[in-house]
């Protein structure tokens, strides 16, 4: 089933999409649908990547202030 939903959007950014839409042949509703999908599963991606780390943090026994620490030693080049 297909609902139709209104989304305001700039001007120039409208212009944009209607540019990749037509470029690529197809319709907004199209490009949008599939950015829209590209977005939630690059989400999806993310919070698995990040429940992985959690998953080893707790593991390792790590702290959240020994994972701060050893992120600061990086950038500081130590």
């Amino acid at each position: 089933m297909n609902v139709t939903v209104n989304i305001s959007f700039q001007d120039a950014l409208l212009e944009q999409i209607d540019a990749e839409a037509k470029r690529e042949s197809r319709s907004r509703s199209e490009l949008l649908r599939e950015a829209a999908r590209m977005y939630i599963k690059r989400q999806q991606r993310l919070e698995a990547v990040f429940a992985m780390g959690d998953a080893v943090r707790e593991k390792q026994g790590f702290t959240a202030k020994d994972i701060e620490a050893e992120i600061a030693a990086l950038r500081n080049g130590q």
